[in-house]
């Protein structure tokens, strides 16, 4: 399938989410059924691309108990997959909901400690293809024992593939991915500071620093991450600033990874920067609006794009 979306995801996870009244120290506390969801950036964008119609395989390291649990879960959802085995045993994500104050209490483990076999056998099986993808989409932090230019690795073989690929990290492994360079990075603030090796002070400054990677090769498109703001647009042609509607905000889990979903597909369908902007805002939006580590309702997503595209 030409328009198919690969995804790579290095450090999944299995989430769980449940509700409590009150979270009190030093007593058993008693919450509500648990909701378990397969997670993970390239694992949530694989599953966004599904959820909205699109065709896209991903591909991560599985290994124990849990990595069977998001195997089941994946093929429940129908979400074309290649689990990648290792020996360790994959993270776990744990998200507490307190009623009393909405507010939301995280907690993750460690990913399984993987060795260079397990991680090139993951590398390959991303470049293993009978048709090449349309994009590819790395997404997500590294596993422990990966190294830091993993996804410059990727960057590399993509480029000699003449594959476009679409990038969603942070920390080192950002930094030295975009110095391979790449078509198009998703950082936030405080990412985009990262890069900069500097702290973002201003909406002029953001553009400034923005700018400067596309200029300088790093990346053919930026799209910021604003949060509540929408996202900023970044290319040689154009700097624009995609506002988000506002929405009820239930739980930011799982946002960005539906942004960067929305934006993939909307390319892969031949849509424009603009529209792959705009659309991946929406997707976004629609998440927040989900409680937990739910990620959003497609009617959600295309009333949310409609309204904002007639008003762009």
């Amino acid at each position: 399938m030409t328009n198919q979306i690969r995804c790579l995801c290095a450090n999944p996870a299995l989430d769980r989410s449940m509700h409590i009244d009150h979270v009190v120290p030093d007593q058993k506390l008693r919450c509500g059924p648990p909701r378990i969801d397969p997670g993970g950036g390239g694992v949530n964008v694989a599953r966004a691309i599904t959820r909205l119609g699109g065709p896209s395989r991903v591909v991560y390291l599985g290994g124990g108990p849990t990595g069977d649990l998001i195997e089941a879960a994946l093929d429940q959802e129908a979400v074309e997959q290649r689990r990648i085995p290792v020996d360790g045993h994959t993270r776990e994500s744990i998200t507490v909901l307190e009623d009393a104050t909405d507010h939301q209490y995280r907690f993750s483990t460690p990913g399984a400690q993987v060795d260079q076999a397990e991680w090139q056998r993951c590398l390959d099986a991303v470049f293993d293809w009978e048709a090449p993808p349309a994009y590819l989409v790395a997404s997500g932090s590294l596993s422990p024992g990966m190294p830091e230019d993993f996804y410059a690795r990727v960057a590399r073989r993509a480029r000699d593939c003449r594959l476009r690929l679409i990038i969603d990290s942070s920390g080192e492994a950002l930094r030295q991915v975009v110095d391979a360079g790449v078509f198009l990075i998703k950082p936030n603030m405080r990412e985009l500071g990262h890069l900069a090796g500097e702290e973002i002070e201003s909406e002029a400054h953001e553009r400034e620093v923005a700018q400067g990677l596309v200029e300088d090769g790093k990346a053919d498109v930026v799209i910021v991450s604003l949060g509540a703001g929408g996202a900023l647009l970044v290319t040689k042609e154009r700097t624009e600033n995609v506002r988000a509607p506002t929405v009820n905000i239930k739980s930011r889990i799982g946002a960005g990874d539906s942004m960067v979903g929305g934006i993939s597909l909307a390319l892969a369908e031949g849509r424009s920067l603009r529209e792959a902007a705009y659309y991946g805002v929406a997707t976004g939006s629609a998440a927040v609006k989900t409680p937990g580590t739910e990620l959003f309702h497609p009617e959600d997503v295309a009333q949310l794009y409609e309204n904002m595209w007639a008003e762009a």
